[in-house]
């Protein structure tokens, strides 16, 4: 379901505050964050982020396409090993 429009956008104080210390100090190291569901506002952009996901943390650099998304959704929670034996030997005789 998502945010009421009354609130306006989840956005973490802390990182936005992070993001400002930046801006103003111009350093380029990246925020380290646990905090996926923060949405990227127009602020962050050309900022780089360490969005952990359970497991390590990943580097994430916001681009203009990224507003409005979430951060957790460019640090995956799962990886992708294989599908099963059959499908990998029907792909291996093509």
């Amino acid at each position: 379901m998502a945010r009421s429009s009354k609130k306006g956008p989840y956005v973490d104080q802390r990182i936005l505050r992070k993001v400002m210390q930046q801006k103003n100090s111009g350093d380029k190291s990246p925020i380290k964050t646990w905090s996926r569901a923060c949405q990227i506002p127009p602020e962050f952009v050309g900022h780089a982020f360490a969005v952990h996901n359970g497991r390590v943390f990943t580097n994430i650099f916001v681009l203009e396409g990224m507003v409005g998304h979430r951060l957790g959704e460019f640090s995956p929670t799962r990886t992708f090993r294989t599908h099963g034996r059959v499908v990998a030997r029907e792909i291996s005789k093509t």
